[in-house]
């Protein structure tokens, strides 16, 4: 199943991102600061991996608040060379309400997840689907969104992301 998602004008200022590692639990939380109110979906998009590999979109007002990589691909690829397209322009993603079902909180998603990284850990490309020709759009200071031509959540770049905490140093 795929999940309807629109690109539309950015109205404002570009959010910024946060990152946050939960060091017991390998989460990585991304909250976005400064978005602005659109209409559309209010809850969660869980996107769901046949491997038990899970992403939850934060979604408010349709807009995208934030994610959670709850639990990350059976096989993490390091690229070397990775780098994010270099010409996303700036937008906003909207979530509409499913017309079926406006009043629905949380959508499940099942779909193929895979996740790309660069030696450093910290660019992630996380690729919803198969791979498709998509267009890029920058949606926070560090997090682009892929949306296809049919309208639907292709991929998330996290850049800039910070290193995951070095816990046998704080023991």
């Amino acid at each position: 199943m795929q999940f309807e998602a629109r690109i539309e004008p950015l109205d404002g200022k570009l959010p910024k991102v946060s990152y946050h590692w939960d060091p017991e639990t390998d989460i990585l939380s991304v909250a976005c600061k400064g978005v602005q109110k659109a209409t559309g979906l209010n809850g969660t998009v869980d996107l769901e991996g046949p491997d038990g590999s899970f992403v939850v979109i934060d979604v408010a007002g349709g807009m995208l608040r934030g994610l959670d990589v709850v639990s990350w691909p059976d096989d993490v690829r390091v690229v070397p060379q990775l780098a994010a397209p270099p010409d996303a322009e700036e937008a906003q993603v909207v979530f509409p309400s499913r017309k079926s079902q406006p009043g629905i909180a949380a959508v499940e998603v099942d779909t193929a997840l895979t996740v790309d990284k660069d030696q450093t850990e910290s660019v992630f490309h996380i690729r919803v689907g198969r791979t498709r020709p998509s267009t890029v759009v920058r949606v926070a200071d560090h997090l682009l969104v892929e949306i296809d031509r049919q309208s639907r959540l292709a991929g998330i770049w996290l850049l800039d992301v910070p290193p995951f905490p070095n816990v046998e140093q704080s023991a």
